[in-house]
């Protein structure tokens, strides 16, 4: 069986909002972060917040607990066990921060599922103030990437440094931001992007499908999520091209048989994890600094009964796919 690298992004792509609005939202912060939004970079802004919220005697336990409610579709939490099931090394690339993501991971019970999270430092200093930092310097030297990407991150460097590491495995990559472009631009002809249908990142792919060498295949909600990934493991487990993957599809998801058009820019996602990640506003590019987290995972498949075999294997997701109109997992 091939080694398979699947690297997601957070916010509106395992979670279904962006965290960040989120936690302002509920703590009743609104005005504040709207009074601040264009006055400093996006991580200096939620660096002060954080404050606000402390003076204010708002604890890290409020914002804990406000991180887990935050809205998560219910397919997407076994779409993520199913995959770790399969042998499938799972990563995350996200301008969320640190604190947030392995809040949410930890609530979710998957913390131990991902060997590696890239995305802004997040920490609770001495005085028991949440701080939150970015993952590149921008103010001390430029990520020098061209594309897209907020000024605290550029993912496509993060997909390159993978790349390097784990060129003989297939990749496959979902987002939905606008920073999610430039991992898109960077995968091969092997691997697989997943783009969030009419969310910013599938309108740039759309816009010039020719430049994204991988296949592509869309996703709109966290049935598809499921549905989708899943297939794509199968298929590669069993060394399948993509027509045999087309046969474990409920439709054909591939976005070169979809019509191309232009879409209205919607909020883009916020990845989660400790390493880092790319959070944006709607319409907002962010900046954040570097900052990388390896996991002792769980050894792959010991939570979701993986067996040795492909077959086993492919039987194992295709069961997954079978039970997706019958099982409903509330999170």
């Amino acid at each position: 069986m091939e080694g398979i690298v699947v690297v997601f992004d957070f916010d509106k792509t395992i979670i279904d909002c962006d965290s960040d609005n989120w936690v302002v939202d509920e703590l009743g912060f609104t005005d504040l972060f709207n009074q601040l939004l264009n006055t400093m970079p996006w991580n200096s802004m939620m660096d002060v917040l954080m404050k606000e919220m402390h003076e204010e005697g708002i604890t890290i336990d409020d914002i804990a607990d406000v991180l887990k409610r935050i809205p998560i579709h219910p397919r997407i939490v076994p779409a993520i066990r199913a995959a770790h099931a399969a042998g499938c090394d799972l990563r995350i690339v996200s301008d969320a921060n640190l604190f947030f993501i392995e809040t949410i991971l930890e609530h979710l019970g998957l913390s131990d599922y991902f060997s590696e999270i890239n995305t802004n430092p997040g920490y609770v200093d001495e005085e028991g103030r949440l701080r939150i930092l970015p993952h590149h310097d921008f103010t001390k030297s430029s990520h020098g990437c061209t594309n897209p990407c907020p000024p605290n991150m550029c993912k496509g460097m993060v997909i390159k440094r993978l790349l390097c590491k784990h060129g003989n495995k297939k990749f496959i990559y979902l987002g939905d931001g606008l920073g999610d472009y430039c991992p898109s631009l960077r995968l091969r002809e092997g691997d697989y992007v997943m783009p969030r249908k009419n969310f910013p990142v599938w309108d740039l792919i759309s816009n010039n499908p020719e430049l994204i060498t991988s296949k592509i295949h869309e996703w709109t909600n966290g049935e598809d999520f499921e549905r989708v990934l899943l297939s794509l493991i199968q298929a590669i487990i069993s060394n399948a091209d993509d027509n045999d993957a087309a046969h474990f599809f409920n439709r054909d998801c591939k976005f070169e048989s979809l019509p191309i058009s232009s879409h209205d820019t919607l909020p883009q996602a916020l990845g989660v994890g400790p390493q880092k990640c790319c959070i944006v506003h709607p319409h907002i590019s962010r900046s954040a600094s570097f900052g990388i987290s390896y996991k002792n995972k769980i050894p792959k498949g010991s939570r979701g009964g993986k067996t040795s075999g492909p077959n086993q294997l492919k039987n194992l997701l295709t069961a997954r796919l079978q039970s997706n109109s019958r099982i409903s997992h509330g999170f």
